[in-house]
């Protein structure tokens, strides 16, 4: 643990490391109880990043929910989760997940279960959906996203 540090420091720190990244006003405030910083400190400081634009949460949240479909495959209920972790406010995490339309979802899902299904070894068709199924909900992607994608496979078959 670091020694205890003060607002201006932590201002700074933070402002810089803001600078390089998007990061969300979770992140920082748990960087500050690790320094050992004051509630009273900590609101201070945010206020400050907030003031000076180093931290909006809806600019960080609509770049993360992006880079996580486009990026890491992601599907809504994987990102909702990891948003969470990060103590995102809810309100405005649902607000920018309910703007994503389905078929972005399924654009990424289609040919991720393609690729997924050159590579499963299964005894019988129900096996195989189901490991489809099983490999979807680990990504984050909802059940009728999941079953609009596979039927769609079985049919292309």
């Amino acid at each position: 643990m670091e020694k205890e540090i003060d607002t201006k420091q932590a201002f700074k720190k933070l402002a810089a490391l803001c600078s390089k990244s998007e990061h969300c006003s979770g992140e920082m405030l748990s960087k500050m109880r690790l320094w050992g910083m004051d509630e009273e400190a900590q609101a201070e400081v945010m206020a400050l990043l907030v003031a000076n634009k180093f931290i909006d949460d809806e600019r960080y949240c609509r770049f993360f929910v992006n880079d996580k479909i486009k990026y890491n495959k992601w599907g809504r209920r994987k990102i909702e989760q990891s948003l969470w972790q990060k103590q995102m406010n809810g309100d405005i995490a649902q607000k920018i997940l309910d703007e994503i339309d389905d078929s972005e979802y399924l654009s990424v899902l289609k040919p991720l279960l393609k690729n997924k299904e050159r590579s499963i070894k299964a005894s019988n068709d129900y096996e195989r959906k189901m490991k489809l199924m099983k490999f979807a909900v680990g990504r984050g992607f909802t059940i009728d996203l999941i079953r609009q994608c596979i039927d769609g496979i079985d049919d292309e078959d």
